[in-house]
């Protein structure tokens, strides 16, 4: 048995200046820039995130510019294995996190719990 639920947004942008970027997607959304949080820092900025909500993060990135989703969760390789039965394919394994691949063609990540109160309001498998 594990946990899961969508924890974040990340809007990947293939760009030099990862603060112009994350300036502009703050005022498009409202939610400032977190200068103070702790994974803002190198090619990440994070945006303030109101409780209940899904993270938002700006990432520099080299390939094209994209929205992805994360999914976290308390058993990686068991949602993994989950998805992966639901018809996704694994795309890449990193040290902290799987991308995956939708059958529709969609990247996304599983990624260790990372929201606070986790695991509320998440699906028990």
């Amino acid at each position: 048995m594990h946990h899961s639920r969508l924890s974040a947004l990340l809007i990947d942008c293939n760009t030099d200046d990862v603060d112009e970027a994350a300036a502009f997607w703050a005022a498009a959304l409202g939610r400032p820039v977190d200068r103070e949080h702790p994974e803002t820092r190198g090619n990440y900025r994070m945006l303030e995130t109101p409780p209940n909500e899904p993270i938002v993060q700006i990432q520099r990135v080299d390939h094209e510019s994209r929205v992805h989703i994360d999914i976290e969760t308390d058993d990686i390789p068991a949602e993994v294995t989950r998805l992966e039965k639901l018809g996704a394919t694994v795309a890449r394994r990193l040290e902290r996190w799987v991308v995956m691949q939708a059958p529709t063609g969609q990247r996304f990540c599983i990624v260790r719990a990372q929201s606070p109160g986790f695991p509320e309001n998440a699906n028990q498998w």
